[in-house]
């Protein structure tokens, strides 16, 4: 990692945008404001690489040569993407982080958006400092997971798959399900108090931190989620898949190094 700089730019690619700022890995601030680009109608990696370049020329004299985090919305297991929801089908059983590398000429390290979202909560956010088992959901068009031991990423949950009352439960609880049915808050919040209680049942973890959009109206539904396990809102908001990415390609550089 260069020696004049402690900005790592983080990277979110989502379906609909690809949003990215230099963040100072020492305090989980960004440290310019962030950029978005539409996401290309057509998400390939490929084309997906060519929009993170744009970004990483921009930032090129914030982030001297330090390698780039990049957050997806599916799985990267030893940095092959096993599966793609909400981009281009092409993206499944390429190995992304040696794409981009080329692409970019600098290491890029790719971390699924959920996981990103974790790291960031637990560094910087509302799970700092929590002892043992952790769970970060960010609710969006469907649920995503982090898994967080003492503080140490558990990778690539799927949780939001787990079945409750006959279905899968991010067709039933995610916020992407609330805005499709129209449900209320106070119906929602039912939906929810049966997701996390499935997970108290599996996990029984120490804390539940839900993210993603919605969570910035947490006041109206939070408080009506009737479960044993600590609840509380993620402080990161938006900015935690940007934030993790960073911290994730940070981490990756110090084991290399």
């Amino acid at each position: 990692m260069s020696s004049h700089t402690d900005n790592v730019l983080g990277i979110d690619i989502g379906g609909s945008g690809i949003k990215g700022a230099p963040v100072d890995v020492v305090t989980g601030k960004l440290a310019s404001e962030r950029v978005r680009i539409p996401t290309p109608k057509k998400a390939t990696p490929k084309n997906c690489a060519a929009v993170v370049a744009e970004l990483v020329e921009h930032f090129a004299e914030e982030i001297g040569d330090n390698p780039v985090g990049v957050a997806i919305p599916g799985p990267v297991v030893h940095n092959v993407v096993k599966y793609m929801a909400n981009l281009d089908s092409s993206w499944v059983g390429i190995n992304a982080d040696d794409l981009f590398t080329k692409k970019l000429g600098r290491k890029v390290e790719l971390v699924n958006d959920a996981d990103a979202a974790g790291l960031a909560e637990v560094r910087w956010g509302a799970a700092k400092g929590v002892p043992g088992l952790v769970v970060v959901t960010p609710l969006g068009t469907g649920i995503g997971s982090a898994l967080l031991w003492n503080g140490e990423l558990i990778p690539n949950t799927e949780l939001g798959h787990i079945e409750i009352d006959g279905a899968d439960a991010e067709l039933k609880a995610s916020s992407g399900a609330k805005s499709r049915e129209k449900l209320s808050f106070k119906r929602w919040a039912r939906r929810l108090t049966r997701y996390y209680q499935e997970i108290e049942k599996l996990l029984r973890p120490d804390l539940i931190v839900i993210g993603g959009g919605v969570s910035k109206e947490h006041q109206n539904f939070i408080p009506l989620i009737e479960v044993e396990t600590p609840i509380t809102v993620a402080k990161l908001f938006n900015r935690a898949g940007i934030i993790g990415s960073a911290a994730n390609a940070m981490d990756a550089a110090a084991e290399r190094a």
